[in-house]
């Protein structure tokens, strides 16, 4: 009999949130217009933009995030330009070459606590201006970064402005990766809502596949016809669901009732608490990080104890007797998980 390891290898493991398995049964049988045309859509629609504050906003539904970065990089840039991230972004390194793949170059820039500095990104951008072979190089089209980031960090609302400011400086679009959004509302650290990034971004998503919905993220170009023909280019990368009413009444349900700014909170109430453990057990933290990630620097002989119980995620090769491993809570985890996992963890670092 194989023993059921404890579900904290991502965020994602789980299905939905019951609110929207059962708006799903209230409606299965109910014909719906095709592509997002339905009118659960659009009231799913007509709620983003009220939390937003952003009512001319263009909002398009898509399946998962790899999909939606291709998608909406390739909509905003030239064939003749590159995208700027972090080092550690996900278009950078969890995402196959998805963007290259494209047309598009990801153009690099040392990450600190995984985020992009705003500094360093003026500084890049001035430098490309004021190259006299600038003509032979990508162009720097957009700047794309993660809220949360890839390391679970947070961007304060005074970055996201200056980042803001020096892209329209530069004449570039900001572009915000929001698939993990609802752990940054959730968390008491995070001073970035909704409207700021609506204000601050020409475009961005708010994330669903792991944030409870069954699939799914929520396309936002605030500025009306910022990505022109969006719809039709959305169809080339096979990202347009026939079926699009199942992607807008599960963002109807998370945005019903705020439930979409209070997911997150269980599974900030649980990593704050394996957090709080694990330096109570003598483990070392690879990152600080306020949200539902947690990074962990591991012996490699406690490792295999851990393996045996728990499922993580392997992050990277600490040394070569180290392994960092990742941790993450999710909107589906309880506190009785959140129990096992730390008596798990006593266990294991004895």
């Amino acid at each position: 009999m194989t023993t059921q390891l404890l579900p904290f290898a991502s965020d994602y493991m789980e299905g939905a949130h019951p609110k929207i398995l059962q708006r799903l049964t209230e409606v299965n049988r109910m014909p719906m217009l095709g592509y997002g045309a339905d009118a659960i859509s659009e009231t799913a629609r007509t709620k983003i933009w009220a939390a937003c504050q952003c009512p001319e906003a263009d909002v398009y539904f898509l399946v998962g995030g790899t999909q939606t970065n291709a998608t909406v990089i390739d909509a905003l840039l030239a064939s003749y330009q590159g995208v700027v991230a972090a080092d550690t972004g996900h278009i950078s390194l969890h995402e196959a070459g998805a963007i290259e793949f494209g047309g598009h170059k990801v153009l690099t820039l040392p990450h600190t606590d995984g985020k992009l500095r705003p500094e360093d990104v003026d500084a890049y951008l001035t430098a490309f201006e004021a190259d006299g072979n600038r003509d032979h190089m990508v162009m720097p089209g957009m700047v794309y970064i993660s809220h949360p980031t890839e390391y679970g960090t947070l961007y304060t609302a005074e970055e996201l402005r200056r980042l803001h400011a020096i892209c329209q400086a530069h004449k570039l679009p900001l572009f915000l990766d929001g698939a993990r959004l609802a752990y940054a509302l959730a968390c008491p650290e995070n001073d970035v809502s909704l409207p700021l990034i609506a204000a601050c971004c020409d475009a961005f998503y708010i994330g669903g596949t792991k944030c409870g919905t069954l699939f799914g993220e929520a396309v936002v170009f605030p500025k009306k016809n910022c990505a022109p023909h969006f719809f039709t280019i959305m169809k080339q990368h096979g990202a347009l669901l026939a079926k699009g009413w199942l992607l807008g009444l599960q963002f109807d349900a998370l945005f019903t009732d705020h439930l979409y700014e209070q997911i997150g909170e269980a599974a900030i109430t649980a990593a704050d608490a394996i957090r709080k453990a694990l330096h109570a057990y003598g483990y070392r933290l690879f990152f600080e990080t306020p949200t539902n990630q947690i990074f962990v620097i591991i012996p490699n002989e406690q490792l295999d104890r851990l393996t045996k119980k728990v499922s993580y995620s392997f992050w990277e090769p600490y040394d070569e007797n180290h392994t960092v491993i990742r941790l993450a809570t999710s909107w589906a985890t309880t506190p009785e998980e959140t129990q096992q996992l730390l008596t798990v963890l006593a266990e294991t670092a004895h």
